[in-house]
């Protein structure tokens, strides 16, 4: 009679059970807006178009990239972090939200390790050094002479002030002992017009977005700033191999506003990790995009995120850059 007489007053009081749970199994039941915080065609919209496409076929709902650019990722990420925890609004996190903005603003609108739950990494990468066709530098060395020559007269491009794109430039600036211009862009993407005319001469990018215009024969690759040459561009040399101890790379990672209920959080962590193995991602990444995959999912990030840190302290400080 104990047993049936709980088994009752369960049935009649379904309130205890909590509304979130009940609904979890139905998730995903609509369009999921998936934030990229970088302009579109750079290499942040790359990779998050191909994320959201494999998760779209593994998850059978469409996920839809939103481009929210501005701020060295700022303006993006804060929407990110204030979305409502339901799983329809995730979005790209990266070097950028998470190692550099917390050293470079001093108000920063968001804290990266309370609103925003971390959900996996998908690459990591190098940036390329690529300068236009008609520079008089065929690699690391000349380009580092030609600077030297005339400073003050050339220009390097980036996604904005405070980006990895930004800072690997001006780690190069300090080690290589040259003076060249920054001239900041909204997103990378806009810049490769300006870069192939020539109106700016340089610039740092992702791989997946710098590596397809130097293999076409638009711009010219000089070098990765990955410790050691890319697997994907080995033609390519690392600039260490020239400037010895110039290393700056980069990762990119999938998040979800702080409070997001945990079955979702495990549904889209083992959704990531199936789409990382999926064939045509492993294609694109190794081959196509110059990117590696780290381990995917949860566990050691906030290990990895402190060694990236301390990784990025010394571009940050030669830099002196102090955003607001």
């Amino acid at each position: 009679m104990k047993r049936r007489s709980l088994l009752v007053a369960a049935l009649a009081a379904p309130s205890i059970v909590p509304a979130v749970a009940l609904g979890q199994g139905a998730w995903p039941n609509k369009t999921v807006k998936f934030i990229c915080p970088f302009a579109p065609g750079g290499g942040t919209d790359t990779v998050s178009r191909l994320m959201c496409d494999q998760l779209s076929k593994i998850l059978g709902q469409t996920f839809v990239v939103d481009n929210k650019g501005g701020a060295g990722g700022n303006i993006g990420t804060v929407e990110l972090a204030r979305a409502a925890p339901d799983g329809y609004t995730l979005g790209l996190i990266s070097v950028a939200s998470h190692t550099l903005n917390p050293m470079l603003y001093t108000r920063l609108p968001y804290n990266p390790d309370k609103d925003i739950v971390a959900i996996s990494r998908v690459a990591t990468l190098a940036n390329l050094l690529g300068v236009t066709p008609s520079l008089p530098a065929n690699n690391v060395a000349e380009l580092i002479a030609l600077c030297k020559k005339d400073p003050g007269k050339y220009s390097f491009a980036s996604s904005g002030p405070g980006t990895s794109l930004h800072l690997s430039g001006e780690l190069f600036k300090k080690m290589a002992g040259v003076d060249i211009i920054h001239v900041p862009y909204k997103g990378a993407g806009p810049v490769y017009s300006d870069l192939m005319a020539g109106i700016v001469n340089m610039m740092f990018a992702n791989m997946p977005s710098m590596l397809p215009q130097v293999r076409s024969g638009k711009l010219k690759g000089l070098g990765v700033t990955s410790a050691q040459r890319s697997k994907a561009a080995p033609e390519i040399p690392a600039i260490a191999e020239t400037v010895p101890g110039y290393v700056a790379t980069s990762w990119y990672g999938i998040g979800a506003p702080a409070g997001t209920p945990e079955p979702i959080l495990a549904r889209l962590e083992a959704a990531i990790a199936e789409a990382l193995k999926s064939p045509d991602i492993q294609k694109r990444w190794s081959s196509d995009l110059g990117l590696d995959l780290p381990p995917p999912g949860r566990a050691g990030f906030d290990q990895f995120l402190a060694e990236d840190r301390k990784l990025w302290e010394p571009a940050v400080r030669a830099s002196g850059v102090k955003l607001d």
